[in-house]
């Protein structure tokens, strides 16, 4: 059995048996092809010579002036700059990722990423040396024709040409301010909502309103009918709605955690929401991640969704 310190030292001899044939079929002269390596002539032709025999081909056609390729050698020498551009590839690619995350990071994120702002914003302070350029929309983009490095989005992925990471879960709720529900009153059910004030997200890419996820009882029940008091297509817009008093809203967790947290909104019938979501990003396939794209979707992944904390418990209600 061959050792495997030899078979490694034949694979490095063989590169460079790869390489004397490289530059003597482009100079198309063994003592130039010596002189660029700092070999004698015959020390080209001798590996030249073992390459053939090794190969089964002739590679050359030699005369005592010149020395020009066969057609074997021609098929052969495209092998190798294929071979030589992907070393050379993988070479620049492994020390990109080894070094400091920097340059401009092409970002697309949905409108609700501007209740991301805190996040990014921390990020940007912690890598002042990667210029985000960010893009909001909901509508789908192609990440690699669109020239992004990095697109959050919530839902599924199904493009095999891109690397997929979850970055954390989130729930609607329902929350009204205070002052509106002293005024209005504290439902215990949805039905009871009817009654109230409801002030719905339109998405902006369809114009279809957003259903307020209620658990059917039974599941073949109908939605409980709420009153249409007013519509927006931001979750930012609605959050101030409600923090003013206008009425109740069914928005993101993580859109209303520090409202939740000092008290001027607070969720209600949070036993009676069936929903979970889900935040991935998505980058385009390679066999090395680049350092500004590694430590963005490390760093969202780890500081987006932290455990939501509030005064009195996660439903915050009574």
């Amino acid at each position: 059995m061959t050792p495997v310190s030899s078979v490694g030292q034949a694979n490095l001899d063989s590169l460079g048996a790869l390489s004397v044939f490289v530059r003597a079929a482009e100079s198309r002269s063994f003592t130039d092809a010596g002189r660029q390596l700092g070999l004698s002539s015959s020390a080209i032709g001798k590996a030249v010579a073992r390459l053939e025999e090794r190969l089964g081909v002739r590679l050359f056609h030699r005369n005592t002036r010149t020395v020009t390729l066969t057609q074997e050698g021609k098929l052969f020498l495209e092998s190798c700059r294929r071979i030589f551009s992907e070393i050379d590839t993988i070479e620049r690619e492994f020390a990109q990722t080894s070094g400091m995350p920097r340059g401009k990071l092409r970002v697309s994120l949905p409108l609700v990423g501007m209740l991301m702002m805190p996040t990014v914003s921390k990020f940007m302070r912690a890598y002042p040396s990667i210029e985000l350029d960010m893009d909001f929309t909901d509508y789908l983009v192609d990440v690699i024709d669109g020239g992004y490095d990095v697109v959050v989005r919530s839902g599924e992925s199904s493009d095999s040409r891109l690397m997929v990471r979850t970055l954390g879960t989130y729930r609607l709720e329902v929350v009204g301010s205070p002052s509106y529900l002293e005024r209005a009153g504290l439902p215990s059910v949805p039905e009871e909502l009817a009654k109230h004030a409801c002030l719905h997200h339109k998405y902006p890419t369809t114009g279809k309103t957003q259903r307020w996820p209620f658990v059917r009882q039974p599941p073949t029940a109908d939605d409980v009918i709420l009153p249409m008091t007013g519509t927006a297509s931001t979750v930012e817009a609605l959050v101030s709605l409600a923090e003013h008093g206008v009425g109740l809203v069914c928005v993101p967790d993580f859109a209303i955690r520090r409202q939740v947290l000092d008290g001027t909104l607070k969720i209600i019938l949070a036993e009676h929401i069936d929903h979970s979501g889900m935040f991935r990003a998505m980058w385009p396939s390679s066999r090395y991640l680049s350092p500004k794209v590694r430590v963005f979707v490390d760093f969202l992944a780890e500081h987006l969704f932290p455990e939501p904390q509030t005064r009195n418990g996660r439903s915050g209600s009574s």
